[in-house]
């Protein structure tokens, strides 16, 4: 399994082995389009061009499921459509809309939207799909740039809480002591914590610590990343719990128990519990399928609930000679049936409401995942923030030792730059 480090844009299919993170292109994005404002007002519909995809796979079974479903709403539309699988898929998507030949329809991370919605290579269609009003609002909000709601979200990932059973039993602990409070976490990883297991370990990043400040009513920036809030008292309350339970001994980063993620440190019972996304079941079952385990929802923070949530959309380009197909592609894509589909092939959530009933009952173990969705905030989306994120990944390593006003004071300063 890939280590998730910097990388925080975490696309479908990551409950595979040797998945695919995204990583931030605030930097390479390509030219302007020619004479296109970007909005999805007059479609263009040349039905002489087929449609190209262009997709970051995790693995075999992603590429083969997005393929089966472009290639039934090709058969049923009359419309011919192709689907490319990135190398590099951040390279390929800037490579095209600098040559002005960008595929028509492409998995888009939150961090990429700013560059290319800023200069005018996205479609913003995200009003005029017919099942716009079914995506999670939160999830909407990680594709709305300037106001305008750009791309569909395809699927989503969220935090949860994941616990050795064994471990749990052996340090006569019962469903009872399942924490659902800061306090009750500090408990149970004191009484997990052992001389070869440690109570939790996560991954020494914003993408996990960033759980902790949403719980206290932080985050790096707010809601549509039009203003930085790194450094507010919220956040820093949310840094301080992560010191404290590093300096309590009863959390560690995966790295400092020698393992490269999280949910190597768990599989590999160095520790008894981590904080990872559903993504993890596939390295469960897959590297470590002896361990037992269960799942809960992130204990909440004195601001209440909160975990992180990582998403990508269907992008359209604005320079696609038939937008009206490639619409009429995502709103098939991003149905009910097909996202269940996805979820069986490859493991994402779906990103709609009314796949959620079916998708819980499939997946009852992985219900505390989706019950995030109602809590999750996103990640900062202003075009330049993954780096700021990379630059605070890289003194939060030293956390247990540093000063979590210094460190978001410094992000801050860092952030406001983006946004002047």
């Amino acid at each position: 399994m890939q280590r998730r480090t910097s990388r925080w844009m975490i696309g479908a299919g990551l409950t595979m082995a040797g998945a695919l993170a995204l990583t931030g292109c605030s930097s390479s994005f390509g030219g302007t389009t020619s004479g296109s404002t970007g909005s999805a007002g007059d479609l263009t519909s040349d039905s002489s061009k087929s449609l190209t995809v262009l997709i970051g796979s995790s693995g075999d079974a992603e590429t083969k499921a997005v393929n089966a479903a472009v290639a039934s709403w090709s058969s049923s539309s009359g419309t011919k459509a192709t689907v490319s699988v990135a190398s590099d898929l951040n390279q390929q998507l800037a490579q095209g809309f600098a040559a002005k030949k960008p595929a028509d329809v492409f998995y888009l991370s939150t961090d990429a939207l700013a560059g290319y919605a800023s200069n005018g290579s996205l479609l913003a269609y995200g009003d005029s799909l017919a099942n716009k009003d079914d995506f999670y609002p939160s999830l909407v909000k990680s594709f709305t740039y300037d106001g305008q709601f750009y791309c569909a979200p395809k699927d989503f990932s969220t935090l949860g809480l994941v616990i050795n059973t064994d471990a749990w039993a052996k340090a006569g602990l019962t469903d009872a002591d399942i924490p659902t409070t800061w306090d009750q976490l500090e408990t149970v990883a004191k009484k997990l914590t052992t001389p070869d297991q440690v109570g939790l370990a996560i991954g020494g990043e914003y993408a996990r610590a960033g759980a902790f400040m949403a719980q206290a009513g932080g985050n790096l920036m707010n809601e549509d990343s039009s203003k930085a809030t790194a450094n507010s008292a919220e956040a820093v309350a949310g840094l301080t719990e992560v010191k404290k339970l590093l300096n309590d001994g009863v959390l560690k980063y995966a790295k400092d128990v020698g393992a490269g993620w999280g949910g190597e440190a768990f599989g590999k019972q160095l520790s008894a519990m981590t904080i990872e996304g559903n993504w993890i079941t596939g390295a469960m079952s897959s590297d470590y399928p002896s361990v037992k385990y269960t799942i809960a929802e992130l204990p909440a923070g004195p601001a209440g609930k909160g975990t992180m949530q990582f998403t990508n959309c269907w992008g359209i380009a604005t320079d696609s000679p038939n937008q009206a197909a490639a619409l009429k592609l995502v709103e098939q894509l991003t149905s009910k049936d097909s996202q269940l589909a996805f979820s069986t092939a490859f493991g994402p959530m779906p990103s709609i409401k009314s796949a959620a009933s079916d998708w819980k009952a499939a997946n009852p173990v992985l219900v505390p995942f989706l019950n995030g969705a109602d809590y999750a905030v996103g990640t900062p989306t202003a075009k330049g923030a993954a780096d700021v994120v990379t630059e605070l990944n890289s003194k939060l390593e030293s956390l247990k030792t540093g000063d979590p006003q210094q460190i978001l004071d410094a992000a801050q300063k860092n952030l406001e730059a983006l946004l002047k």
